[in-house]
C-alpha cells in the first residue's frame, strides 16, 4: 500500500473504533432507574422500552457499518474499482458519459445492497417498537421517487461537475465551486415547493385557535408567516416533529400531523416559538455560509488531488480520470470529514440552546417548553441518559436534559 492507501485505511478504521467506542459507552451510560426529573412522564415499561430501542438500534447500526466498510475493502483490495473502470471504457463512450456511468452503477449496486438492511430497519426495529406506519407500497414508492430525483437533479450537476474539472483547466475548482453553491440556493427555494410535496402531503392548518396564537405569535416577533402546515407525518412514522425550510415567500414552517395529535396547543406554539427562533438567530443562513465555504475549500483540494497518480495507484487503476478521483478524494478526505462532522454538530447544539431560549423568552412560557420536550423524548423513545463521548460523536440536537436544564434559567 502506497501512503495514500494507508492514510486512508487508518482513517476509516479509526472512525469505526471510535464509534464502536463511544456505542460501548453509551450503552454502559444507561441507568436501570428512571431520571426524577422524568418520572412523571415515564412509567417503568415506557423507560425499559426506551432502552431496548437504543441497545437494538446500536447493535444493528455495528452490524450495518461493520458490513459496509468490510465491503469496501473487499471491493477496493480485489481491484473492483479498475475492474469496473475498465469494463465501462470498453463501451466506448466519451469520459463524461463513462463519469456518470461509473458513478451511477456504484450508486444503484450499494442502494440495492443496502435494501435488506433498510427493509429490517424499518419493517422490523421500527415495526417493534410500534413507529413504522410505512407500507411496502409508500417504502418502495419512495426509493423510486428518490431514483427519479436523481436521475432529474443529480444526474445533470454530476455532469456539471465532471465537465468543469475535465474542461476549464486551473481555476477548474472555483467555476465548480460557484456552479454548486448557486444551485444550493436554488433548492433553498425549489425543494419546499417542488420536491418536498412529492413525498408528503402540505395542508395548511385547519384549527383557527391554534392558527390565530401562531400567527398572533409570529406578529409578536416580527416573522413574516402567511402559512403553517401540517405535513402527514404519520404515514410514514409515528415519531413527532416540527422543522422551517426556505426563504422569503417560500419559507416553510411545517409541524407533523403526529406532533399536533399529541401535544396541547401551548406545546405546539412554543415547539413552533423554537423553529421561529432559529430564522431568528439567522442559523439557518449560518450554516449555508459554512457549507458554501467547506464547499469552496473541498473543490479546491479536489483540484490538487485529482492531479496525483499516486492516489490513483492506491486503488489500483490503470487509468486517471476526474469520476474516479471524484470517490478516491471523499475517501481521503475522511479524517477532515470527521474533524468537521464534530465541529458542526458543536455548533447546532449551540443553536439548539439558542432556540431554545428564544422560544422561551418571547413566549415566557419555559415551563410549557420543558413539557413539551419530555412528551417528545418519550414519544421518540430518546435516550435519557447518552455518554459525553457518543454526544460529541453523533448529537446534533443536545440531549434533552441538558437542555431542560438549561431552559430552568429563563
Amino acid at each position: 500500500m502506497n501512503t495514500y492507501a494507508i492514510i486512508i485505511v487508518a482513517a476509516l478504521a479509526v472512525d469505526y473504533v471510535l464509534n464502536i467506542v463511544a456505542d460501548i459507552l453509551n450503552l454502559k451510560a444507561m441507568k436501570k432507574e428512571i431520571p426524577d426529573d422524568f418520572q412523571s412522564v415515564y412509567d417503568e415499561d415506557d423507560y425499559r422500552k426506551s432502552q431496548e430501542y437504543t441497545k437494538e438500534g446500536t447493535k444493528f447500526g455495528l452490524l450495518t457499518t461493520t458490513f459496509d466498510m468490510a465491503l469496501l475493502f473487499v471491493f477496493w483490495f480485489s481491484g473492483g474499482f479498475n475492474w469496473l473502470d475498465q469494463m465501462i471504457r470498453g463501451f466506448g463512450y466519451s469520459d463524461l458519459v463513462n463519469g456518470l456511468l461509473f458513478i451511477g452503477v456504484l450508486s444503484v449496486v450499494k442502494s440495492l445492497i443496502s435494501l435488506p438492511f433498510s427493509l429490517y430497519s424499518t419493517f422490523v426495529i421500527e415495526e417493534k417498537y410500534g413507529f413504522n406506519n410505512t407500507s411496502t407500497g409508500t417504502f418502495f414508492a419512495d426509493l423510486l421517487k428518490g431514483l427519479g430525483l436523481g436521475v432529474v437533479i443529480g444526474l445533470p450537476i454530476l455532469a456539471l461537475i465532471l465537465w468543469v474539472f475535465q474542461s476549464l483547466g486551473t481555476w477548474a475548482w472555483l467555476y465548480g465551486w460557484i456552479a454548486v453553491t448557486l444551485f444550493s440556493l436554488i433548492m433553498q427555494y425549489v425543494a419546499p415547493m417542488w420536491i418536498m410535496p412529492l413525498f408528503n402531503k402540505f395542508e395548511p392548518l385547519e384549527d383557527e385557535e391554534l392558527r390565530k396564537m401562531i400567527m398572533n405569535y409570529a406578529e409578536k416577533v416580527k416573522f413574516s408567516l402567511t402559512n403553517i402546515f401540517v405535513m402527514d407525518g404519520s404515514k410514514r412514522s409515528s415519531k413527532s416533529n416540527a422543522f422551517f425550510t426556505g426563504f422569503g415567500k417560500h419559507k416553510r414552517v411545517a409541524l407533523f400531523d403526529t406532533l399536533i395529535e399529541k401535544h396541547t396547543k401551548k406545546e405546539l406554539l412554543l415547539v413552533l416559538a423554537h423553529e421561529i427562533g432559529h430564522y431568528k438567530h439567522k442559523h439557518i443562513v449560518k450554516n449555508m455560509v459554512i457549507s458554501t465555504a467547506h464547499t469552496g475549500v473541498l473543490f479546491f483540494l479536489l483540484g490538487i488531488f485529482l492531479n496525483d497518480t499516486a492516489l490513483f495507484d492506491a486503488f489500483y487503476m490503470q487509468e486517471m480520470s476526474v469520476y474516479v478521483g471524484l470517490l478516491f478524494f471523499g475517501l481521503l478526505y475522511t479524517p477532515v470529514e470527521m474533524i468537521l462532522g464534530l465541529g458542526m454538530n458543536l455548533l447546532s447544539r449551540k443553536h439548539e440552546f439558542e432556540a431554545d431560549a428564544f422560544a422561551a423568552q418571547t413566549t415566557g412560557e419555559a415551563e410549557t417548553m420543558v413539557q413539551a420536550l419530555k412528551k417528545l423524548s418519550k414519544d421518540n423513545l430518546s435516550n435519557l441518559t447518552p455518554h459525553p463521548f457518543y454526544v460529541l460523536l453523533h448529537y446534533s440536537h443536545p440531549p434533552v436534559r441538558e437542555r431542560i436544564q438549561a431552559l430552568s434559567t429563563h
